[in-house]
């Protein structure tokens, strides 16, 4: 038998939560998530999950179906409702898209990809935020925080404007060509900006989100909103 990761209280407080997200609790329902985080953790091919957590195709049509509803990334605003949100940390890490993943049908053209081409080949952009403690929060819809931290990546004005907008300090450091300069910038606090790569850096631990294999971004977002809720759900 494959090593599963699901212990018998991290599953009852998973399970909760895919009913709540109106996922059907079909018979092997917990075999069918373990094949999904063997995948993730492994960065296998759908064909090759073990047997023992069910038909591939099955379990694939099961994730497709949950990444189009989002109800993946449901069970992850579910399990992370509680955040230490004085201080959020943004960041962001180029993924190199496995050869795989850019093999889409032709029928699927019009559907949105986001992989890109750089001097390191086919990419994706991978942008993550957490809250004070370090864990993942949904990078979208940002909620409120007294501080908002990331790196020179980030330097907009725009950007800066949308966080005072939402009654936030934002954390920014100025590009050196910049004329503002960078005196507003705690720098005590932007160390900690080691808590977001961190954080990357332990996504990265699943084979599945170090490289892309998914084709779709809906899928891609869907494997690393499951990562994501796995953080969460082993608190």
């Amino acid at each position: 038998m494959p090593r599963t990761i699901l212990t018998d209280e991290t599953w009852s407080k998973l399970r909760t939560m895919l009913l709540d997200a109106r996922v059907y609790d079909k018979p092997g329902l917990r075999q069918t998530v373990e094949g999904m985080l063997f995948r993730m953790r492994m960065g296998c091919p759908w064909r090759d999950i073990p047997s023992e957590f069910g038909n591939w195709n099955s379990i694939f049509k099961r994730f497709n179906e949950w990444s189009r509803n989002e109800k993946i990334f449901l069970v992850f605003k579910l399990l992370s409702q509680d955040p230490d949100l004085e201080w959020e940390f943004i960041d962001g890490t180029v993924v190199k898209a496995h050869q795989h993943s850019s093999g889409a049908a032709k029928a699927s053209q019009e559907i949105d990809h986001a992989i890109g081409r750089s001097v390191a080949g086919l990419t994706s952009k991978l942008h993550l935020a957490v809250d004070s403690m370090g864990l993942p929060i949904d990078v979208e819809k940002l909620p409120r925080s007294d501080f908002v931290i990331a790196d020179k990546g980030y330097d907009s004005e725009d950007f800066r404007e949308q966080i005072r907008e939402r009654k936030s300090t934002p954390i920014i450091p100025r590009k050196r060509n910049s004329k503002t300069g960078n005196a507003d910038v705690d720098w005590d606090l932007y160390k900690l900006r080691h808590l977001v790569e961190n954080a990357i850096a332990r996504l990265k631990h699943f084979r599945g989100i170090a490289t892309r294999f998914d084709k779709l971004k809906r899928n891609d977002v869907g494997t690393v909103a499951l990562a994501c809720a796995f953080i969460w759900l082993t608190l």
